[in-house]
């Protein structure tokens, strides 16, 4: 017969369980391993790396996941149950990562036509005709969705039918933090940032760390005590863990992606009238996006808040349908929190059914 266990027996034993966390936590390696969903690389190039996740007797159209620069493509695949990519998989459609890697010194004369005109075409026909020529959909998030929107306006003959874009910011006015640096650039024109960007070569890898830590201090400043606090807790020390890893692992901007970025979209905040001048006359328009088209904005996003995420809605003029919903979440956790799997990854998923649903005919006079 089982004996019931005491009080003393259960104090014994999260104290136990909180000292084996502490020095997981403090000492080893931390309080879980991260052990990423299975994928292997199917094309290596400099900031094009295919990876392809593993899936059994995969069937369907492709799915492309689109991170944004300065971001590791851990952002998909955070943790266990908190993998967007994992989910994808278990639709059982082949699902793709391209990888843009680490940024160096080397790579400061790239700019976005890097990205919108050579980078990702060629990665959506690669993924593409992979599959006999199918069509792509992508699945994108913060300034992966800004690239892959500005690709599908300069490009009309890709093979990409949706794109669904995660905590993607447009109404750049409508981000609080961004304030003192936009009042920056008015009262010198932009000289005094762009010139620094331009001599380090970008934005290095510590200090786009460091600016994502700071869109979020008090959790930085309270961390030390939500530890303590959570001794006896393996997931949320679990999570806690697992952003900080995702953190320390952003890589850099290219110099001349971030002056363009900071001229035109930040301080100009040009994507709110829908368009992105890249000079030499030549201008993108956010109108001229054809796929369908899904927005979600986090609730609790400070680097992209709803407003802000939103204006999608207004620019994208010319797509075949476009569908916004909001999730609870920050920045990152509206893509992979602990509540995404019931809302943004539902949404996402929604989205790519009907995406991939067939077409009713259209009976004629009808």
């Amino acid at each position: 017969m089982t004996q019931p266990v005491s009080a003393v027996q259960r104090v014994v034993g999260t104290a136990a369980h909180a000292a084996g966390n502490a020095w997981s936590h403090y000492v080893g390696g931390g309080v879980e391993p991260h052990v990423p969903t299975p994928s292997r690389v199917v094309h290596d190039e400099p900031h094009a790396v295919l990876r392809r996740y593993d899936t059994v007797d995969p069937a369907g159209d492709p799915i492309l996941l689109v991170p944004p620069l300065a971001v590791h493509i851990t952002c998909f695949d955070l943790r266990e149950n908190q993998s967007l990519a994992a989910f994808l998989v278990a639709t059982g459609r082949p699902v793709y990562v391209v990888d843009f890697g680490e940024i160096t010194f080397a790579d400061r004369t790239m700019g976005f036509e890097d990205w919108i005109d050579r980078i990702l075409p060629a990665t959506l026909r690669r993924v593409s005709a992979r599959h006999s020529g199918r069509p792509v959909d992508v699945v994108t998030w913060s300034l992966g969705g800004t690239l892959t929107l500005l690709t599908a306006a300069a490009h009309d003959d890709l093979p990409l039918r949706s794109i669904a874009a995660v905590g993607t910011p447009i109404d750049y006015s409508k981000i609080p933090y961004l304030a003192p640096l936009r009042t920056i650039g008015r009262l010198t024109g932009g000289r005094l940032l762009t010139t620094t960007f331009r001599a380090a070569g970008g934005l290095p890898s510590w200090a786009v760390r460091a600016s994502f830590r700071s869109t979020a201090l008090q959790r930085e400043v309270t961390k030390p005590l939500f530890v303590l606090r959570n001794l006896h807790d393996q997931d949320r020390l679990g999570r806690m863990e697992a952003v900080d890893r995702f953190i320390g692992a952003m890589p850099g901007y290219p110099g001349r992606f971030y002056t363009q970025l900071y001229n035109k979209i930040v301080q100009e905040n040009s994507l709110n009238s829908g368009e992105l001048d890249l000079g030499g006359g030549r201008v993108l328009q956010l109108a001229d996006v054809r796929p369908d088209v899904l927005v979600v904005a986090g609730t609790n996003d400070v680097i992209a808040p709803v407003a802000c995420v939103q204006k999608a809605c207004d620019v994208l003029t010319g797509v075949r349908s476009i569908r916004f919903e909001t999730a609870p979440g920050s920045h990152l956790g509206v893509l992979t929190g602990p509540d995404a799997r019931d809302t943004t990854w539902r949404f996402v998923g929604e989205f790519l059914d009907r995406a991939t649903a067939p077409k009713a005919a259209v009976s004629p006079g009808s």
